[in-house]
């Protein structure tokens, strides 16, 4: 049995249709991934599934218990690191979790968490002293300080620089591996390609498609990406007047090539064609933001 079920959810504010007949399952031990845009309704889904909203319509389960019905049972189970979160500034570390633990019957044992998040040296630390991956760290500490089977990450990287956004996607992995079933909420595609066995494509309030991200981008019609900086100029339109090619953009002195079939070859034979040599050449398959382009028409703005 699946570990968690939303069936037909719907939340509306006011004028605004939020979520819209949502539908999907989580499967215990995996990391489920809700990607979309700002305001694509991630948020309200997550918020009905840890019980902090009230949906207006449909049905939802996690770990067999109601998140409404059921709220103070389910508070014990799950864990969850909001989207938006802070603490008292003079609040250290160690205040918080041990605060934290106190909320829970059979907390986990805190300073194990510091030293798997490797926070084990802060637990002095004040609050406002954290660099913003510490506190990120953190508030997954928190997330996990009540011993969840369930953990909710809802866009648990933004604002992080390159090595605290992997440094903390190699958490996630850790935690999943640990045993608790994650879903994760995130705009970014590299984060959702690299972590989630499956994703629910979310887009203005409605699932636009769930498969695991290999089968969402295949549903991207193989789209290519031919990348090189040209020996000497090239026009444009010599590349797209070949039937594979369906776009070219420019960066500097970077060209990249969009199309399908032998997309390589039909952009060799027109650079040998006006003896121009392609250095740096590389190409790239098709992405999460292909198959997002693909089935909602648009792309999803980082």
């Amino acid at each position: 049995m699946p570990i968690i079920e939303v069936t037909e959810l719907h939340k509306r504010y006011g004028d605004t249709v939020a979520v819209e007949d949502v539908s999907f399952t989580v499967e215990e031990g995996e990391i489920f991934g809700i990607l979309g845009p700002n305001g694509a309704g991630k948020t309200t889904t997550v918020e009905c599934i840890e019980g902090l909203r009230s949906p207006d319509a449909g049905a939802i389960s996690v770990l067999g218990l109601d998140p409404r019905r059921d709220r103070a049972e389910l508070r014990q189970r799950l864990g969850a690191q909001l989207q938006e979160s802070s603490l008292p500034d003079k609040l250290t570390v160690a205040e918080a979790l041990d605060l934290h633990a106190s909320f829970y019957r059979r907390p986990a044992d805190w300073n194990a968490l510091l030293d798997s998040l490797h926070l084990a040296d802060k637990r002095r630390a004040r609050y406002r002293d954290l660099s913003g991956g510490q506190k990120q760290r953190l508030s997954i500490a928190l997330a996990l300080v009540g011993g969840p089977a369930v953990a909710v990450l809802d866009e648990l990287t933004t604002g992080l620089d390159p090595q605290a956004r992997r440094d903390t996607w190699d958490l996630i992995a850790q935690i999943r591996d640990s045993g608790v079933t994650i879903i994760l909420v995130t705009h970014f595609m590299d984060e959702a390609q690299r972590l989630c066995d499956r994703l629910a494509l979310v887009d203005a309030g409605r699932i636009a498609a769930l498969d695991t991200p290999a089968g969402l981008i295949a549903r991207a019609q193989q789209r290519q990406y031919v990348h090189f900086r040209a020996s000497a100029p090239v026009e444009d339109a010599a590349l797209t007047a070949q039937p594979e090619v369906d776009e070219v953009r420019r960066s500097g002195a970077q060209i990249t090539v969009i199309g399908t079939g032998n997309l390589l070859y039909a952009v060799a034979s027109v650079l040998a064609r006006e003896r121009i040599v392609a250095e740096e050449l590389r190409v790239e398959q098709a992405t999460l933001d292909d198959a997002f382009l693909a089935l909602t028409g648009r792309r999803l703005q980082q």
